[in-house]
């Protein structure tokens, strides 16, 4: 009876060890030395949700468990029930995010929350012409943004994130001058021409030019004439470009007008002509006038063109020459007619010669001719006391004759000529008769200024 009461304690310890053990998933085993064994079992098949705390509550220092259970939001450690894990500011979560509570009456894992130990960037380099602005220093996940100075834009990244490594997250931008030059030319400017040219020089100054980058700027380009240069008449474009330092470019340009004051244009008078300088008719241009063959200017020998649009003094006429042979040496008989007319002398010992005859008929078709290319003809016949000489109607006195011929060296003795240029030049002499043509060739070519020359070809047909 002694015997039996342990083994009955031992079998009272056993049955309240297996109920206790068959609720938790776990079973008693005795050994064969009679000692107490725990196994897990399988999970049962039936879970008792409604006990209210079937895992210890879940709490995770320095953070937060946000736990969900099947039976509704006031459990929080019930059969299933699921907590999601996080950590305050500042504090890093290691272990698992979510855990769950098992019918091992344990959580499904652990986690807990360190703190960040923030690691520390370098200090950014300065940017230039721009700058930039840190959310936390150089402290890990610090947010530096940058910026450009006005007239600048900036290229690449914007922003830059010190990063857990020690390192800047991107890579340094930079400050990019996209602003042009200002620049401002001269004001465009109207000039007269000069006296008696259709061109004017002007002047100005070289452009502003200014840059937000660079200041004052010396690199300008000009497209057209330097100042000081001689413009002619019309309108003119002056360009100028400045480029800064970051070859951006501003251009701006002015006009240059050159104006020519003009007179009218005067008309030649009759029987003359009318040579000018510079263009004829522009200020400061002076026009001379100047007769045909045979004719005297009347009036002023020239006029001149004032800047108010207007000829000085009054247009000349051109007359008929009066040829005086009331002269008492061969020297005044021939300088009246200096620059103004030449001399065909003509010699014969009497108005039977047979030369002068040929001569004679000769030049009486060829009068036209002489005119246009401005020649008189004096004619010495015969011998005294029945000499006679002659210009056009008008007669010469024995003692004028006598001097032409000593002056000239004819002789009256047979036929010759002497040919005088309109400065009293011996140019040609002839001992035989001959023809106009050959005198006219030899005067063209030899006697005829350019402006005569013009003459004699626009009047050549009124001759034919």
């Amino acid at each position: 009876m002694e015997q039996s009461i342990p083994l009955l304690l031992l079998a009272l310890i056993k049955l309240v060890t297996s109920l206790y053990y068959e609720g938790s998933g776990y079973a008693a085993d005795e050994s064969y030395n009679n000692e107490v064994h725990i196994e897990q079992r399988p999970s049962t098949p039936f879970l008792d949700y409604r006990a209210p705390r079937w895992c210890y509550d879940f709490n995770i220092q320095d953070g937060e468990a946000a736990c969900y259970s099947p039976r509704g939001g006031t459990y929080r450690s019930t059969l299933g029930t699921r907590c999601r894990l996080s950590c305050d500011q500042g504090y890093r979560l290691l272990g698992q995010s979510s855990v769950q509570c098992l019918p091992s009456r344990r959580w499904s894992g652990n986690a807990y929350c360190r703190r960040i130990y923030k690691n520390l960037c370098h200090v950014l380099p300065a940017l230039p012409h721009g700058s930039y602005h840190c959310s936390d220093g150089v402290s890990e996940g610090s947010r530096c943004d940058y910026t450009c100075a006005s007239g600048y834009q900036i290229e690449g990244d914007r922003s830059r994130i010190c990063m857990e490594d020690g390192l800047w997250s991107g890579a340094e931008p930079v400050c990019v001058d996209v602003d042009p030059p200002k620049i401002q030319c001269p004001t465009s400017r109207v000039k007269f021409a000069e006296p008696e040219k259709l061109t004017a020089v002007v002047y100005w100054g070289r452009p502003q030019v200014k840059d937000t980058a660079d200041g004052v700027i010396t690199r300008v380009t000009l497209r057209g004439p330097e100042p000081g240069s001689e413009f002619p008449e019309g309108e003119h474009v002056i360009r100028y470009t400045a480029y800064d330092q970051a070859h951006n470019r501003a251009s701006c340009k002015f006009i240059v007008k050159v104006q020519v004051r003009r007179c009218p244009i005067l008309s030649p008078p009759l029987h003359g002509y009318i040579t000018c300088s510079s263009a004829g008719n522009n200020y400061g241009a002076n026009c001379e006038y100047l007769c045909e063959g045979g004719y005297e200017r009347q009036g002023p020998a020239s006029r001149v063109c004032l800047f108010s649009q207007q000829w000085a003094g009054t247009p000349a006429t051109c007359t008929r020459m009066k040829i005086n042979v009331n002269m008492n040496s061969a020297g005044g008989f021939i300088d009246q007619f200096f620059e103004k007319q030449r001399l065909l002398i003509i010699s014969a010992p009497s108005s039977s010669d047979r030369y002068y005859r040929l001569q004679s008929s000769a030049l009486q078709s060829a009068n036209c001719g002489f005119e246009q290319r401005q020649v008189v003809v004096v004619e010495l016949v015969g011998e005294e006391p029945n000499e006679v000489g002659r210009v056009r109607e008008q007669q010469l006195s024995h003692d004028l004759i006598e001097q032409i011929r000593q002056a000239l060296h004819m002789t009256r003795s047979y036929f010759n000529m002497v040919l005088l240029d309109k400065y009293g030049v011996d140019r040609e002499r002839y001992r035989d008769p001959i023809g106009s043509d050959e005198i006219f060739t030899y005067i063209d070519t030899y006697l005829l200024s350019s402006q005569e020359m013009t003459q004699l070809e626009a009047k050549r047909e009124n001759c034919e």
